[in-house]
């Protein structure tokens, strides 16, 4: 089985950003962020672009598939 990982939390604190801002800046609210960073919550495709737009990476460092057996 496999399952969607981000890197969120570490390249918005990389950034010196609250989560309020990042939410701010792709249009959605300071829980949704947090739900991203838990891992509970998988992103549409647009808020994935969005999000790589504001930590200024690629979407595929900020997300990858782990296998869990």
């Amino acid at each position: 089985m496999e399952t969607l990982k981000n890197h969120v939390k570490e390249l918005r604190g990389s950034m010196g950003m609250t989560q309020g801002e990042l939410a701010e800046l792709v249009g959605v609210t300071r829980q949704t962020i947090i739900s991203l960073e838990k891992g509970s919550y998988v992103p549409s495709l647009l808020l994935a672009m969005k999000l790589s737009e504001a930590l200024q990476s690629p979407m595929e460092e900020i997300f990858f598939k782990e296998t869990i057996l």
